[in-house]
């Protein structure tokens, strides 16, 4: 029997599948992130073998003894350059050796897979390999592939340089519309008084001491886009506008990895992932619309099954 793990590390979290060669999961464990770039490579380490242990353990196959894994396959956020790779090739075989793991490990370097969180998205969210993955969660990106193995990468620069469509960019323009009408720079909106009573807030002054002084990040930013989201699904015009442009920007985004991949009348399916796409205000079908007019025969679905999952069918392959 053919048993392989799928890994996907986060930025939140981690999660490991064991799965057996018909794609079946026999375990899954659940630890803290493992971005290295941003936990550091000990936590990465120390959640990654966490979450491989719950998967194992939680499977019928430990009572048995050791447990035979032929292929690992992880895909993790903050992993893009090839020193990137080999920092998580030694940080596997340092896995390799961990006494707590109950794993008889039967792996060749053919058999150790290591992507970024993006492909495992794709693959986990569509079941294969071939079309595109529209991330928008805190930040954004488009990944594709094609039959011919053609990869194309757009977006996902970072909240300062780009983002575009995502949580945080919703958030960023909500709060900066809010100003700007508060000013008398853009007409009234009522982003002003939901962020006020949702921040508990005097006045919308006391953004500054907010997102200045109490250093909000990335993410806490981010967590505001809702607002933005229920406030258009009211009817706010400004806050409808701000949706639009992040359809747009998603849209034009796709476009482009669309244009890279596929010919003309080419079937392909694109998967939405991200919290964005939960929200009120008719995001994801804005988005079909948009997509639908550039390119009728791509079919725009909801993920399948999760990253971790698709990590573990590029083990299988």
């Amino acid at each position: 029997m053919i048993h392989v793990l799928g890994i996907d590390g986060g930025g939140s979290k981690t999660v490991c599948v064991l799965m057996n060669a018909e794609g079946q999961i026999l375990g899954r464990g659940q630890a803290g992130p493992s971005n290295y770039q941003t936990v550091g490579i000990d936590a990465a380490k120390i959640n990654i073998i966490s979450a491989i242990k719950q998967a194992v353990d939680q499977s019928f196959l430990a009572l048995e003894g050791l447990v035979p894994i032929q292929g690992i396959s992880l895909g993790l956020a903050g992993v893009g350059r090839p020193e990137d790779i080999d920092l998580i090739r030694n940080l596997i075989q340092e896995i390799q050796t961990h006494q707590e793991l109950s794993i008889d490990w039967k792996l060749t370097p053919e058999n150790i897979i290591i992507n970024g969180d993006s492909v495992i998205a794709l693959v986990g969210g569509l079941g294969h390999s071939v079309g595109i993955v529209v991330i928008a969660g805190t930040g954004s990106h488009i990944f594709g592939k094609n039959r011919q193995g053609i990869t194309k990468r757009v977006g996902g620069w970072g909240y300062i340089l780009g983002d575009e469509g995502s949580g945080y960019d919703i958030a960023i323009q909500g709060l900066k519309a809010a100003l700007r009408s508060h000013d008398g720079r853009l007409e009234y909106t009522n982003l002003i008084p939901k962020f006020k009573d949702t921040l508990k807030l005097n006045s919308i002054e006391e953004l500054i001491p907010i997102i200045y002084r109490q250093g909000w990040g990335v993410k806490k930013i981010a967590s505001l886009a809702p607002i933005i989201d229920q406030v258009a699904a009211e009817g706010d015009s400004v806050a409808q506008n701000i949706i639009k442009n992040a359809v747009n920007e998603l849209a034009l985004a796709t476009e482009v990895a669309i244009n890279a991949l596929f010919e003309p009348a080419e079937s392909f399916e694109i998967v939405v992932t991200g919290g964005v796409w939960q929200g009120l205000a008719n995001f994801r079908h804005q988005f079909e619309v948009e997509i639908n007019a550039i390119a009728p025969w791509a079919n725009i679905i909801s993920p399948r099954h999760e990253p971790a999952y698709g990590a573990g069918l590029l083990a299988l392959e």
